[in-house]
């Protein structure tokens, strides 16, 4: 018996959408090995004339033609895993509170106002943190702090630094201030694909509000839970200009919090233009290179945890 729905397909028509679809992964691949090859021919110098010691080496001197990138990248792996420390309960408070708690009329202006946060441009933030919250970070907390703690001390070790409120944990918390927005929203869309049987389940065995969140409802979108936290993980890592603005810009290893230091992309962002040597131009190049690498050595990750959390 003829089939008139598989009677009026296209085979042709079938070919081409999958050959188009096909050709778009290809490109989406050539586009990635082009970078990445792009970014080890470019930074080939560097890494033949340093070694590893490029990776391990603190010391940045253009005069000298001498460059390490252990600075930035100590401050891109501090500043990016505080920032997440930060803003990960921040947002998961702010989607719990949307979704559970917070009225319905009260719930979809903080939501639009949340989504609005995440649309402002990061050179805004910047400015913010440079021009407001550094100072007052500076004259509310680090001087205070500078005075009240024990020469010596651990504390006094962990906050001693320049009190001008450029440094690790000011960039770190505009980083939070970043990537909350797009990780309190994502929580929220998760937390309402819960089915409201369920919550109402536990409810009815006795839970309290804490123990539906806790154990019945974030479990339930564990996977997409993790998937979001490695997004605000990688928005951290790659950011530019907001960093730039507030982290103080300082090539060696921070010894404090309160220390000034760089990032790779800061470094990057802040010397390109006037790299005045090819070994200065190929050592920026190969920031580049190990910044993709950390990037996706943290998405390669995250595939590994989603693949496990799935089983």
């Amino acid at each position: 018996m003829n089939d008139p729905t598989a009677a009026g397909r296209s085979p042709l028509g079938e070919d081409i959408f999958r050959y188009l679809c096909l050709s778009a992964a290809t490109l989406l691949l050539v586009i990635l090995a082009g970078v990445v090859v792009s970014l080890a021919v470019g930074g080939w110098p560097a890494f033949a004339k340093f070694g590893f010691g490029f990776l391990t080496s603190e010391r940045w001197n253009p005069v000298d033609d001498i460059y390490g990138a252990a600075g930035p990248i100590v401050g891109t792996l501090v500043t990016s895993f505080l920032s997440l420390a930060i803003a990960l309960p921040l947002a998961i408070g702010v989607a719990v509170f949307l979704t559970e708690f917070a009225p319905e009329r009260l719930a979809r202006p903080i939501a639009v106002a949340v989504e609005l946060l995440a649309g402002i441009p990061s050179i805004v933030y910047g400015m913010w943190g440079l021009f407001v919250f550094a100072p007052w970070f500076a004259r509310a907390v680090q001087q205070p702090l500078a005075m009240a703690v024990t020469p010596g001390s651990w504390l006094d070790t962990l906050t001693q630094g320049v009190p001008n409120g450029a440094n690790i944990f000011t960039a770190s918390i505009i980083l939070a201030i970043m990537i909350l927005p797009y990780m309190a929203a994502v929580f929220r869309e998760l937390l309402l694909t819960v089915p409201a049987q369920v919550r109402e389940a536990g409810f009815g065995i006795g839970c309290t509000s804490f123990e539906v969140t806790w154990r019945i409802c974030i479990p339930y979108v564990r996977t997409g839970v993790l998937g979001v936290i490695m997004l605000g993980l990688g928005r951290a890592l790659g950011e530019t200009m907001a960093v730039t603005f507030i982290i103080g810009n300082s090539h060696g290893f921070p010894k404090s919090l309160f220390d000034s230091g760089s990032t790779i992309a800061s470094t990057i962002a802040n010397e390109f233009a006037e790299a005045s040597t090819d070994m200065h131009s190929a050592a920026l190049v190969a920031l580049g290179l190990v910044l993709f690498l950390i990037t996706f050595g943290v998405l390669a990750l995250a595939r590994l945890l989603l693949a496990r959390t799935t089983r």
